[in-house]
């Protein structure tokens, strides 16, 4: 079982967030583009029970993405189980069109570029990314993937102790899907 420990920030200085994070000795990857189609249960309604449904495209590569109910805690824990859906299914839309056929509602599309970072030790276990979100703007992510639930409160700390050091301080607890539900139509 896998679990995700992250923590969302809003960015107001992109540039002086990069240069934290270069002082850190972190390595930018290259820019992908998120497609994230959001799916709700035909017999349940996810934003009720807190999990999430998606098919992801990161430049093109579609991975279906399920996300439990957040665990309680002031650092957003939950189980992930995310996997890549080609060669059988190149685009994502075989999967898509399975899940409307068995009642699955689509919910909307969250759309971002995302820069993602590669720490050095201690940080190496981290994914670091900054994302441009579609409508939104600009946040961080500070993740962690453990295997046990015995992992999540020291992973949590960890977290906090990351953050603390990029001086990231506008947590965002709601997700990209609900931020971008609460705005107007457009």
């Amino acid at each position: 079982m896998t679990f995700e420990i992250e923590q969302k920030f809003r960015v107001d200085d992109v540039v002086r967030l990069e240069q934290r994070l270069a002082e850190l000795g972190a390595v930018a990857d290259a820019l992908q583009e998120h497609g994230d189609s959001y799916y709700n249960h035909p017999c349940r309604d996810f934003r009720e029970t807190r999990e999430a449904l998606r098919i992801r495209r990161v430049n093109g590569i579609p991975l279906i993405t399920y996300k439990g109910p957040k665990l309680p805690g002031a650092i957003k824990a939950r189980r992930e189980q995310e996997w890549r859906l080609d060669p059988g299914d190149i685009d994502g839309n075989r999967t898509e069109d399975l899940l409307q056929i068995l009642g699955f509602r689509p919910v909307a599309v969250v759309r971002k570029k995302r820069r993602p970072y590669r720490l050095p030790d201690p940080w190496s276990d981290f994914q670091v990314v900054l994302d441009d979100v579609q409508r939104l703007g600009w946040f961080a992510e500070v993740e962690l993937v453990v295997d046990s639930e015995l992992d999540i409160e020291p992973a949590r700390r960890r977290v906090g102790e990351l953050s603390a050091h990029l001086g990231l301080q506008r947590d965002e607890p709601r997700s990209y899907l609900s931020m971008l539900m609460e705005l107007p139509p457009g």
